[in-house]
């Protein structure tokens, strides 16, 4: 285990959220209405060169059809024979595939580099309430922070390897995942965002305790025929997306399948902007007034990501039409909006507009992404 068997009770090694649930729903939901059990894999550690880091997690079918990735395809044949082992027997079981190893070529799996992978397998079916899975799914359509701990090293008999510790399911009695040291560790994790190893029990358990990535939530203020790709897209991203407009002929659910639909004026979106925690808000109404009171709106908003479609004339005749409350909006405000890929179709517009946003997401617009706005506007902003 990493940081040794004998450690006391504490944190190693910090990992970023890899444990993604949305690739995994449908197959989950599927084999949950047939009443069939699967298995969950849960990538625990790595080391060298891997495709996925610690949290990633796949879902195995007894019929040999799986949902997520750990590698990039590679290993997932072979991890389905296991986990076809753990479905028939019910035990858990830990495989590791190491490339770092000479013998490990012999295998003929093309990983393709150079790094060393151990997995946790886990039966999930009606006999444990589909569990983990239930408790994370839950959290997911709550968008509720929430972490898990799976047993991977254990010197208990009474605690085999694959045992969980579920927040708001303690075990029973004096059961060691019961512990408060668990539950605290369970708390920290959610809130924090970081995978971690624990040692609990005086170093007898090894606990990989993995938060949930909840799925980033994205607005967008208008509901016109190219609105749709950039659902499209953010769906496959796994976000969450919201799509508003004034307009009863546009705010039709059945236009946008993979979206929740709102029919709300602008002036009416204050509760929206307030209960929901946005990651994101894109402006693209198409309809002047319309577009000005929603950037009202978000300039009153902590929301970080702010995206207007249009050229820059119109940004500015929006931006001093807002006079001082621009201000407060500048700081966030991405216009044009999306990343300069080139092309003109909506298609090629709404990949500019989410690969954006995913930079943004993961920390990776600079200074100079956001600097065309701020140069432009923010001297103007500041003498209005």
């Amino acid at each position: 285990m990493p940081g040794g068997a004998a450690a006391a009770t504490g944190w190693h090694n910090r990992y970023d959220m890899e444990a993604t649930l949305g690739p995994l729903l449908s197959l989950l939901e599927r084999e949950q209405r047939a009443g069939r059990p699967l298995a969950l894999g849960i990538l625990v550690h790595t080391a060298g060169s891997t495709y996925r880091k610690p949290g990633a997690l796949i879902l195995i079918a007894a019929d040999g059809q799986y949902a997520g990735l750990i590698s990039g395809g590679c290993l997932e044949g072979d991890l389905r024979e296991h986990a076809r082992t753990v479905i028939e027997s019910g035990h858990a079981r830990t495989v590791t595939y190491d490339l770092q190893r000479p013998d490990e070529i012999l295998w003929g799996l093309g990983l393709g580099c150079e790094g060393r992978m151990r997995i946790v397998l886990l039966r999930a079916g009606p006999d444990n309430g589909y569990e983990p899975l239930a408790c994370l799914k839950a959290a997911w359509e709550a968008h509720r922070p929430i972490a898990i701990g799976i047993v991977c090293d254990s010197a208990r008999t009474d605690v085999p390897v694959g045992s969980l510790a579920l927040a708001g399911r303690p075990a029973a009695g004096d059961h060691p995942l019961g512990s408060p040291a668990v539950l605290a560790a369970l708390a920290t994790a959610a809130r924090e965002g970081e995978a971690r190893w624990l040692h609990a029990a005086e170093g007898a358990l090894a606990l990989f305790v993995v938060p949930l990535e909840l799925p980033p939530r994205l607005l967008i203020l208008g509901a016109g025929p190219d609105v749709l790709p950039v659902t499209d897209f953010a769906a496959r991203m796994g976000w969450h997306v919201t799509v508003c407009d004034h307009r009863a002929a546009y705010a039709r659910p059945e236009h946008f399948p993979a979206a929740r639909v709102r029919l709300a004026r602008p002036e009416d979106l204050g509760r929206e902007l307030g209960e929901t925690r946005y990651a994101a808000a894109i402006v693209m109404s198409h309809h002047l007034q319309a577009d000005l009171a929603y950037l009202r709106a978000l300039a009153g908003t902590s929301i970080g990501y702010v995206g207007l479609l249009g050229p820059a004339q119109r940004r500015e005749r929006l931006l001093g039409e807002l006079g001082g409350e621009s201000r407060a909006l500048l700081p966030r405000l991405h216009a044009p909006v999306g990343l300069p890929l080139g092309g003109r179709s909506p298609e090629a517009i709404a990949l500019a507009i989410v690969a954006e946003v995913q930079a943004y997401l993961q920390g990776r617009l600079g200074e100079a992404d956001a600097s065309p706005v701020r140069a432009a506007s923010v001297e103007q902003a500041t003498t209005r």
